[in-house]
C-alpha cells in the first residue's frame, strides 16, 4: 500500500506502507484469508484517514490481483500457462509531482 510519511517535515513524501487495511481488501472484494494466500500483507492496526489513500490503495489492489497467474492444483500439466517470474518491485511506489 502507498502511505504518507508521519511527520510534518516528510509528510508530502509517499512510501510503501506494511499492509493493506481490512476496509481496503473490503472494497477490492478480497477476502482476508485469499489475500493472505496470494502473498498479500495485511495490517488489521492501519485506519484509512482519507478517501483519497482508500481509493488509490485498491486501485493498487485491483491492478496487482489483475496481474496474478494462480495455477490451482487440479490442473494439468498441459494446460498450464507459460509465465515467468518477475524480479523486483511488482507495483513500485512512485512520489506525486509538487503543487505549488
Amino acid at each position: 500500500p502507498v502511505v504518507r510519511c508521519p511527520t510534518f517535515k516528510y509528510n508530502t513524501r509517499v512510501r510503501a506502507g506494511r499492509g493493506f487495511t481490512l476496509e481496503e481488501l473490503k472494497e477490492a472484494k478480497i477476502p482476508r484469508a485469499r489475500a493472505l494466500s496470494l502473498g498479500i500483507c495485511v495490517d488489521h492496526r492501519r485506519r484509512n484517514k482519507s478517501l483519497e489513500s482508500l481509493q488509490a490503495n485498491v486501485q493498487r489492489l485491483k491492478e496487482f490481483a489483475s496481474k496474478q497467474v494462480v495455477i490451482s492444483k487440479a490442473t494439468k500439466k498441459a494446460d498450464v500457462p507459460v509465465v515467468s517470474q518477475l524480479l523486483g518491485p511488482l507495483l513500485p511506489v512512485t512520489q506525486p509531482n509538487p503543487v505549488f
